[in-house]
């Protein structure tokens, strides 16, 4: 099944205020080396939890560092600001995370989670798959593409308090078609893109957690309960829960803080309808569980 993204709602995920990019021609300024660069993120995030399983998935613990934050409800952290300082003369904005850094430089480099995922992938390490493997970049991209608009957009919108009834209507259509879409791809694939763990699989795998702990809180019952019997998407999310390099950075109460913090819109009944025990399933592996073991 070829994915493609939706059309009816434009992506407003990211925006970013610095876009510079890692190349392999030391011309470039920036180049792909090892030690020099510097993760900032945090988890509780969608963004920075993309990258911290990206990252653990490539490896890079020594060759590029990873910087905590707490979970922040103003988006703002303290931590950053001489970073923004040193990027920008008179820098007086606000100082949020995620952030690539250049140890040689003391600036930032990107803003931007998706060129800083992609970025990543260049680094040096050895004997580890790339997240975008050779002739796979076109359906990675349709991916992050769906899982922005289809579902992160559509799942906000549809359970959104000023949004009009017929506004919140179509976005869950929308959000619907997604994940039908990607339920009957995983009815017949294990993973997205290539048959094996791919930045797909995590832009998707942070999608459905951010759906079942942030937005299902604002979406009707019967809307979660048809959400919650797409058997194969919600088998293939508990797989990869039990993976290390995504389970072990799940922060559920750092995304409940968060999303307290920023959240503006009403509790409804699917509130009280949880699709996965996540805390649970990321602990398998503590147990002895194989992901390919969990039902």
């Amino acid at each position: 099944m070829p994915i493609t993204a939706p059309t009816a709602l434009p992506t407003v995920r990211h925006s970013s205020a610095f876009r510079g990019r890692l190349g392999q021609d030391p011309h470039s300024g920036h180049y792909a080396v090892p030690h020099r660069y510097r993760l900032h993120l945090s988890t509780a995030d969608p963004d920075g939890l993309r990258l911290a399983i990206g990252h653990s998935l490539l490896g890079l613990d020594t060759s590029c560092p990873v910087t905590l934050l707490p979970a922040v409800p103003d988006g703002s952290h303290t931590a950053l600001r001489p970073l923004y300082e040193a990027s920008a003369h008179r820098y007086s904005g606000p100082a949020p995370a995620p952030v690539l850094s250049d140890a040689w430089s003391g600036r930032i480099v990107s803003t931007h989670a998706p060129d800083i995922l992609r970025d990543l992938d260049l680094l040096p390490r050895a004997g580890v798959d790339p997240l975008r493997p050779c002739g796979w970049e076109s359906t990675i991209d349709a991916v992050e593409r769906l899982c922005a608009e289809g579902i992160d957009q559509a799942a906000q919108r549809a359970g959104r308090a000023d949004e009009d009834p017929a506004g919140r209507a179509a976005a869950l259509e929308v959000l619907l078609d997604t994940l039908s879409r990607l339920e009957s791809r995983l009815t017949e694939e294990e993973y997205l893109a290539g048959g094996r763990l791919t930045a797909a699989d995590i832009d998707l795998w942070v999608s459905l957690v951010q759906l079942d702990t942030v937005h299902r809180c604002h979406l009707d019952a019967s809307a979660v309960h048809r959400i919650t019997g797409l058997t194969a998407l919600w088998s293939y999310a508990r797989r990869l829960a039990a993976h290390p390099a995504f389970g072990a950075h799940l922060d559920l109460d750092g995304i409940s803080r968060r999303h307290h913090g920023h959240c503006q819109g009403l509790e409804a009944a699917g509130a009280a309808v949880q699709i996965l025990d996540w805390a649970a399933h990321a602990n398998r592996r503590n147990q002895g569980v194989s992901p390919r073991d969990t039902p």
